[in-house]
């Protein structure tokens, strides 16, 4: 629980965030450090609130007021034990995970809540830095081969997983280098991928193997991967992105979000992209369309690359800026939360429908849209073309972040033959396995484009359902609290 008194002595505090004109320059991550003994008072904050609702609040699990005590009583080599019971990889998510867990802080009722997502990725990094994070090999081999297909989060926890079982794991990946959006979606200001490399060593060491540039079903066959190996797991996300079906949309300079933000990744790797791959906002005036995660990672991407401006697009209406009765807590909130690129410039605009994309020889440099109205009809809220509200902004370039639709179908999905929902997610029973036996799925391509905790959590569960299916039953630990939940729903 940390100091009894400790959420009345101490604020509410966080590191701060480099100069704006600093950051801009480089591709460094935003935060500079935050002192130890701040760290120790934020700790001390976690309150004896009888029932932790932080714990329900992260998908993982977390078992939070145990180790915020352990960094309050400076046992920090029992707090990164803690905390690596549950999550697998809390220097990713302590860095990208939007926190529901402080959402879901009893303190948070009426006070700020504890800043559990800096003191997580605190202890994570407190651990590399003593030499505490060391490769932990399984004591014996099952015989058992499993293949992990996708190397995102949902991937790599369940490759963990498995091998901690004692499976001999491959995790194939058909891009160039291991990590799937975490290595090519997000961007180095928000995680550098010197943190990726440095667990890619960890796992490497422990035994499990990593396959690049295999695509399953394209330049390896499917049939000859369910013959070598004894289960398949597909952990590929939901990467078809959500088009944008107006006129113009075929015209030069109108991208997705995720052939934009790779191509600046690999360049931050020291990848020589030529000029005409290479898409560059230098100089341009830009337009990303959709006000969410990945529409902020473009924003900050365009920042840094010199572009004359940016107008970030949303569709829905601007949120509130505190919780409402719509949202109650313990509840995730829809209110407006404001990332490290928006305080870097640019303007953000609600309730805004794309008409249409306009431009000379076939170069985009304009987008007409028109405003719209957002009104209650049968019990759920209605988009209306507000009358009279046509506008136009200037775009050069113009980037789509409207989420994703679900896991690409051809190749792999079509070869196993693996069923698909009507939302286009693979569907699978309780244990993860999909009807054709011994395939098994986790994480987006299974429940839908969702969160990195969801992800790392689909693949703890899914490597227990692959383990009983090899071994009869499994000893792997499982998340009994979300039994009986339907755990494709979000936040």
């Amino acid at each position: 629980m940390g100091k009894p008194t400790g959420f009345l002595e101490f604020g509410r505090e966080l590191p701060t965030r480099r100069p704006v004109a600093e950051r801009l320059h480089d591709w460094h991550e935003v935060y500079q450090p935050f002192p130890e003994l701040k760290l120790v008072e934020q700790g001390g904050r976690c309150m004896d609130c009888g029932v932790p609702f932080c714990h329900t609040g992260c998908p993982l699990g977390n078992i939070i007021p145990d180790w915020n005590d352990l960094v309050y009583r400076g046992r920090w080599e029992e707090a990164i034990r803690r905390l690596h019971a549950t999550n697998n990889f809390p220097e990713f998510t302590g860095r990208l995970c939007p926190a529901p867990c402080e959402e879901a802080c009893v303190l948070g009722i009426n006070a700020p809540a504890v800043t559990i997502k800096n003191i997580e990725n605190s202890i994570i990094e407190k651990a590399f830095a003593e030499g505490w994070v060391v490769p932990e090999p399984p004591e014996r081999r099952t015989g058992k081969k499993v293949a992990v297909i996708g190397s995102g989060p949902a991937g790599l926890a369940a490759a963990q997983q498995l091998n901690r079982a004692g499976h001999l794991v491959t995790v194939f990946e058909r891009a160039d280098r291991v990590g799937g959006l975490l290595r090519y979606g997000i961007p180095e200001f928000k995680m550098e991928k010197r943190i990726l490399d440095r667990r890619l060593a960890i796992m490497e060491a422990e035994g499990i193997t990593f396959e690049t540039r295999a695509n399953i079903g394209g330049n390896i066959g499917v049939d000859d991967l369910r013959k070598e190996f004894d289960a398949l797991l597909i952990a590929t996300g939901s990467t078809l992105p959500r088009d944008l079906p107006v006129p113009g949309r075929e015209l030069a300079g109108i991208h997705f979000a995720m052939d934009f933000l790779p191509l600046q990744n690999r360049r931050c790797a020291g990848d020589k992209t030529g000029d005409a791959e290479f898409i560059s906002a230098a100089k341009k005036h830009v337009v990303i369309i959709g006000g969410g995660d990945t529409g902020a990672d473009c924003l900050g991407t365009v920042h840094r690359q010199g572009c004359l401006g940016v107008v970030q697009l949303e569709l829905l209406p601007r949120p509130p800026e505190d919780r409402d009765a719509s949202m109650p807590w313990p509840y995730w909130p829809t209110i407006l939360r404001t990332s490290s690129a928006h305080e870097e410039g640019g303007e953000r605009d609600w309730s805004v429908g794309t008409k249409k994309f306009t431009g000379p020889n076939g170069q985009v440099d304009t987008l007409h849209a028109v405003r719209l109205e957002w009104i209650h009809e049968n019990g759920r809220m209605v988009m209306k073309e507000c009358a009279g509200s046509d506008f136009t902004i200037p775009a050069d370039l113009v980037l789509l972040a409207m989420g994703f639709v679900g896991p690409e179908k051809k190749g792999l999905i079509e070869q196993l033959g693996v069923p698909i929902d009507q939302r286009g997610n693979i569907i699978a029973d309780d244990d993860y396995m999909t009807s054709v036996p011994g395939v098994f799925v986790a994480g987006d391509a299974r429940r839908g484009q969702s969160l990195i905790v969801w992800a790392i959590w689909e693949g703890r569960e899914a490597a227990v359902g692959v383990d009983k299916y090899l071994m009869g039953r499994s000893e792997l630990p499982t998340s009994p609290q979300f039994l009986g939940r339907d755990t494709r729903a979000g936040v």
